[in-house]
């Protein structure tokens, strides 16, 4: 890779990690739709712990909160607010954890292909338009809602599909508000990246593979920053804007694949 790809698939990385555009296929296309190389694996870890240390760093309250939290459980044999809230994350996140050990080989070598993504642009941000015009006001997590948006995510395991955008579309659909919808979404983010990124990583040692450094670093810091930056405004303006143009943004770029690049 040369330093042009490099930069240009952080930012992608970053910028579309956490907004309901999926990331996983503006890493795929690049490659599939020029003569770039494919970045490989191990570039791969690199900008996906970026954007895992971008995600701590704006929720670092919540994060340091769950240690507080642990002591209570364990001084007072009582679970908090922020401990029961991390629980629902880590159960909602058992669905995808299996369903991606399972799936994992299946997804690499038969749904990466451009007409996947194109469809499944296509057809989940019609869905996520529909669920923002329900216009939903719950702010609290209960036990199920936490429960269905932890099953949705296996759906984000479609390239294409978003992972982001899944989970707020099931919030959205399931009565959440866009700003709760967004925040569950992003925390879940958290152990799902950091699996997806171990996962890789495993790979990369299995493989063998060369790794450029100063390629990773690159990676990783732009990836970090560009995150950071689009979590930071994406929360300030969801409710605002609502879901409205990144689901135009999604009808426009699968529409283009479809008539372009199928």
């Amino acid at each position: 890779m040369d330093w042009l790809q490099i930069i240009v698939l952080a930012l992608l990385q970053g910028i579309t990690e956490f907004l309901p555009v999926s990331s996983s296929a503006h890493l795929i296309l690049p490659a599939q739709l020029t003569s770039w190389p494919d970045q490989g694996l191990a570039f791969d870890v690199a900008v996906h712990a970026g954007t895992l240390v971008a995600i701590l760093a704006y929720f670092r309250a919540e994060v340091t909160g769950l240690f507080a939290s642990a002591g209570t459980l364990i001084a007072e044999r009582r679970i908090d607010s922020t401990l029961d809230l991390w629980m629902k994350v880590a159960v909602a996140t058992l669905p995808v954890i299996i369903a991606g050990f399972i799936a994992k080989d299946f997804v690499e070598s038969e749904l990466r292909t451009v007409k996947v993504m194109a469809i499944t642009t296509i057809v989940f941000g019609i869905l996520l338009g529909l669920a923002d015009r329900r216009l939903g006001t719950a702010d609290s997590i209960s036990w199920p809602v936490a429960l269905v948006i932890g099953f949705s995510q296996v759906i984000a395991l479609i390239p294409g599909t978003s992972r982001s955008g899944i989970t707020m579309t099931a919030a959205l659909f399931l009565g959440l508000s866009r700003t709760s919808g967004a925040r569950f979404s992003m925390l879940l983010s958290i152990p799902t990246i950091l699996g997806a990124a171990l996962l890789i990583t495993l790979d990369v040692l299995e493989q063998g593979l060369d790794i450029g450094l100063a390629h990773m670093a690159g990676g990783f810091l732009l990836s970090a920053i560009s995150a950071f930056v689009a979590i930071r405004y994406f929360m300030l303006l969801v409710e605002r804007t609502g879901m409205m143009p990144y689901v135009i943004y999604r009808l426009l770029l699968g529409t283009v694949l479809l008539l372009f690049f199928v």
